[in-house]
């Protein structure tokens, strides 16, 4: 029997939206529903095995060939540039990039403070706007930084608008659409190629 592809998902949400789209591809995935603490799922039926990872993580795997293939945010893949290839855009995970801050932050001013978790994503695109700027990485909430003057504004993922309206931020610009990637080991992509187009062709026939 072939080796299974290795599919590593992004853990919470991601990985529940992308159980449906497999199941709806008729693929059986009671496994994966499981209420306990397992991180990989063996499902011989399809040949593959599905590894729950951190969404930050799941590029790397994927860029050194731990996995062979990989569910994550085109976020995640905009900040670190990993080595692989991206190969569908799944169209679940909808959010977008968006520049925001209190009504009055970004009043002509030269030099702007920008708290964010994507630092790469803010050098690039304020770069491009030749905007001078200081970014500041944060982990946590990044709403907190414009209400506690830590900075101007803020670059984050924004869904609904609700979080930011709740604390009285407004956006300003948006940067980007983002949704779900599936992306593919470069190796892999030449070794397994039969498999890993069989696992294409079996989320493109449901998106």
């Amino acid at each position: 029997m072939m080796e299974p592809i290795k599919l590593a998902i992004a853990k919470g949400r991601l990985a529940k939206q992308s159980i449906v789209l497999m199941e709806k591809a008729g693929v059986d995935c009671s496994v994966l529903k499981e209420n306990n603490r397992k991180l990989i799922f063996s499902m011989p039926e399809e040949n593959l095995e599905i590894i729950l990872l951190k969404a930050m993580d799941v590029p790397t795997y994927v860029e050194h060939g731990a996995v062979d293939m990989g569910i994550v945010g085109k976020d995640i893949l905009m900040e670190q540039k990993k080595q692989l290839y991206e190969v569908l855009d799944l169209g679940i995970g909808k959010c977008r990039f968006a520049i925001a801050g209190k009504p009055d932050a970004m009043n002509d001013r030269k030099h702007l403070r920008v708290s964010t978790k994507f630092t790469n994503v803010a050098k690039k695109y304020f770069a491009t706007r030749g905007q001078s700027v200081e970014i500041i990485k944060q982990e946590g909430s990044v709403e907190l930084a414009p209400l506690m003057g830590l900075s101007h504004v803020i670059l984050d993922i924004v869904e609904t608008g609700n979080t930011l309206r709740d604390n009285g931020l407004v956006v300003f610009e948006e940067v980007a659409d983002i949704s779900a990637r599936l992306v593919v080991n470069r190796v892999s992509f030449k070794t397994k190629k039969k498999q890993i187009y069989e696992i294409i062709d079996l989320f493109s026939s449901v998106i």
